[in-house]
């Protein structure tokens, strides 16, 4: 299976990243109630490009909040919600 990259513009710059089921499988597997910010953070510079990751750092050293946003909007890149409807 092909590996899609996902580019971001975050704070102006282009970010690019490459998640893989196994990294998905991984976030999902380590997010607990009293624990998000840490799987994001692993999420995201895991799938990261090397080219990509000093803006990242850049970028996550003046926001704290944006690995938990940019974590985010790439589970709904990588995993789109789907169309589901219970039938009664």
């Amino acid at each position: 299976m092909e590996q899609k990259k996902v580019v971001l513009e975050v704070g102006g710059q282009s970010l690019s990243f490459v998640p893989t089921e196994v990294d998905y499988n991984d976030y999902m597997n380590e997010l607990m109630p009293d624990n998000k910010v840490a799987p994001a953070h692993n999420f995201v510079f895991n799938t990261a490009v090397e080219e990509s990751k000093p803006a990242l750092r850049d970028i996550t050293a003046n926001n704290p909040a944006a690995v938990v946003q940019i974590a985010g909007v790439l589970m709904q890149e990588f995993a789109p919600a789907l169309d589901i409807k219970v039938k009664k």
